[in-house]
């Protein structure tokens, strides 16, 4: 941890829980290969391989002339939206490239500043939350904690998947800053248990004022990342946050009620909600999945009064 973290970390590791996450957050040499094979196949399939020339003008232009600070989000140099180098990933540099609509992103070389055109975002009264989640949510089969096992949901988030190549963007690179992030009470993590108190689902993201930004989830059971993702949207809401961002749209976070929006509105809800006072260190559930399951969305008034579950 650099000593820039350590004086900003409320919560930072010591001792033998910080030897334990190094130890955690590595990857054998086979891995590392196996890693940049299959990024080097994701990144020449098409159509991904069209943004391949303005990358490797970007990275050119960089060795001649590295650029300070933040890029411009809207100068992205190709179709994925990649806009820039990050030359020093830390904990602060991160939270401000946040504010401006970027985040970290490379299966593997230097980490890019990455804008999409459009951003598939959750504004929290409109959050869908399906029947048979309500109806399993009220079944008293799961535990869902925040910020308990944030080793456990980052490994987990980065695990192989079923059906899948195992090419992930969260290396022990991106674990590492996270980890520091967490550290300094900028990252949350939730974590979905089931009644053998193994830990079956759960996501992580950062949090900056009132934006949250999820970066990753998983399930190891059925909806059971789906169930956490709602009890973190119901904590959301009532400390008053205004969006979650989950980057690219996928069906589990359109069925939920995400939409894309284009990068010049993401960025002003971005500002707006950052400046709020958000919720500073660390993180715990304040209500039962039986609560959560009865929430309706966009239908409480000023004071909480909830409205009949009829979904």
């Amino acid at each position: 941890m650099s000593q820039t973290t350590a004086a900003a970390a409320p919560f930072g590791l010591a001792g033998d829980d910080g030897e334990r996450r190094r130890a955690l957050f590595q990857e054998t040499a086979a891995q590392r290969l196996q890693r940049i094979a299959l990024g080097t196949a994701w990144a020449l399939k098409p159509p991904r391989s069209r943004s391949l020339p303005g990358l490797a003008r970007l990275w050119l232009v960089d060795v001649v002339d590295p650029a300070d600070g933040l890029p411009d989000p809207d100068r992205t140099v190709n179709p994925f939206g990649t806009c820039g180098i990050v030359h020093d990933p830390g904990v602060e540099t991160l939270l401000a490239g946040y504010r401006e609509g970027l985040f970290p992103f490379a299966h593997f070389g230097p980490l890019k500043w990455v804008s999409p055109a459009e951003r598939c975002i959750l504004v929290l009264d409109e959050l869908h939350i399906a029947k048979r989640l309500r109806r399993q949510m009220r079944q008293g089969r799961y535990t869902v904690t925040f910020d308990r096992d944030f080793e456990g949901v980052i490994t987990s988030c980065a695990g192989r998947r079923e059906g899948r190549w195992h090419l992930t963007w969260i290396t022990p690179r991106i674990m590492r800053l996270y980890g520091d992030m967490f550290d300094a009470g900028h990252v949350h993590s939730f974590e979905v248990w089931n009644e053998a108190g193994a830990l079956v689902g759960g996501g992580y993201g950062v949090a900056v004022g009132g934006a949250f930004f999820t970066e990753s989830q998983f399930s190891h059971e059925a909806n059971t990342s789906k169930i956490g993702f709602t009890v973190l949207h119901w904590h959301l809401a009532q400390w008053g946050f205004r969006l979650d961002d989950g980057k690219w749209p996928t069906p589990t976070i359109l069925d939920m009620g995400f939409r894309s929006v284009p990068r010049a509105e993401f960025r002003a809800r971005v500002a707006e909600a950052a400046a709020l006072p958000g919720k500073p260190g660390r993180w715990t559930v304040e209500t039962d999945l039986k609560t959560v399951a009865a929430w309706q969305p966009g239908g409480e008034d000023a004071k909480g009064k909830k409205e009949p579950a009829n979904d």
